[in-house]
């Protein structure tokens, strides 16, 4: 009998340190989740706010008027709409190619040697710059040189902030290539070049496609870098070396105003930014999903 009571005694303490394991474990799982309730607050309250506002003056006439005048009722902001969707096509046409070319070299060509460490850290510094600063770069060589404010100005400030984030997501892209696939590609005879266009590109594309979506979505809802190079048109830009209205700028400068009317097209406007932003989100998730390979 003493033999068996002293072999419960550990069973005894053994239960009772799995059972002080598991109260731990539910309590922290509770800090976890209390935790992420109030991170989502803020969020939760932003998507709140941007839709109930901007459902109210939702109407088919925001996508095909002009904004209005100060105090006058009604209008839209067509020309808003046509100006971040130019503004983001110009700076995506910049950012994809350099991005691209560099994640190339980077990974492909110059893994290891000092310039392909340089430009990693070049591209760590630019994706921690101020969006500000992007845009008085954008405004030093473009505004100044051409004397105007536009379109073009707009679309460079925003390829200096899309370039790191297609860089680093077309880096891990061509990581994530088996190791396996450049040696059979050079087993039949393919050359660097050849493995990189017709392999490792087409197999990395779902990566490259992600990293341009996120791109285009951090562009479209920037403000600063646009007032200083694209500034405001309060109507259609006839062309991309005029100042060209943007959805950010429009709502900066409507939500300030005195006037109920531009203020209701700036919540508005703000929903279109979220539910733009949403949809490239969103698309962004799909293509990450596909496997080429």
């Amino acid at each position: 009998m003493a033999h068996s009571s002293s072999q419960s005694a550990p069973l005894d303490n053994q239960f009772a340190v799995s059972s002080g394991r598991k109260l731990f474990g539910n309590i922290m799982t509770g800090v976890v989740f209390t935790c992420v309730a109030i991170a989502a607050i803020p969020l939760i309250s932003i998507l709140f706010m941007v839709i109930t506002k901007g459902l109210a003056g939702l109407t088919p006439a925001v996508f095909t008027d002009l904004p209005p005048a100060a105090g006058v009722a009604g209008g839209g902001f067509r020309n808003a709409i046509v100006g971040t969707l130019v503004t983001c096509l110009i700076g995506a046409l910049i950012s994809v190619p350099f991005g691209v070319l560099t994640a190339v070299y980077t990974i492909e060509f110059g893994r290891g040697n000092k310039l392909s460490q340089f430009v990693s850290f070049c591209t760590n510094i630019l994706s921690g710059v101020p969006s500000i600063i992007a845009g008085l770069f954008a405004y030093g060589i473009v505004v100044l040189t051409t004397g105007t404010f536009s379109a073009v100005a707009g679309g460079i400030a925003l390829s200096v902030l899309m370039l790191p984030i297609i860089i680093r997501t077309s880096e891990e892209g061509f990581k994530s290539i088996p190791r396996d696939t450049r040696l059979a590609a050079t087993g039949i005879g393919a050359t660097n070049f050849q493995s990189v266009t017709q392999i490792i590109l087409p197999a990395a594309m779902p990566f490259i496609a992600t990293g341009v979506t996120l791109a285009l979505a951090r562009a479209a809802g920037e403000t600063a870098p646009l007032l200083f190079t694209a500034l405001f048109n309060q109507y259609d830009a006839k062309s991309i070396w005029e100042p060209t209205a943007t959805l950010s700028v429009l709502i900066y400068n409507f939500a300030i105003s005195p006037y109920k009317n531009q203020q209701a097209l700036a919540w508005v406007a703000a929903l279109i930014v979220v539910l733009l932003i949403l949809v490239v989100s969103i698309m962004a998730r799909i293509v990450s999903r596909r496997k080429v390979y």
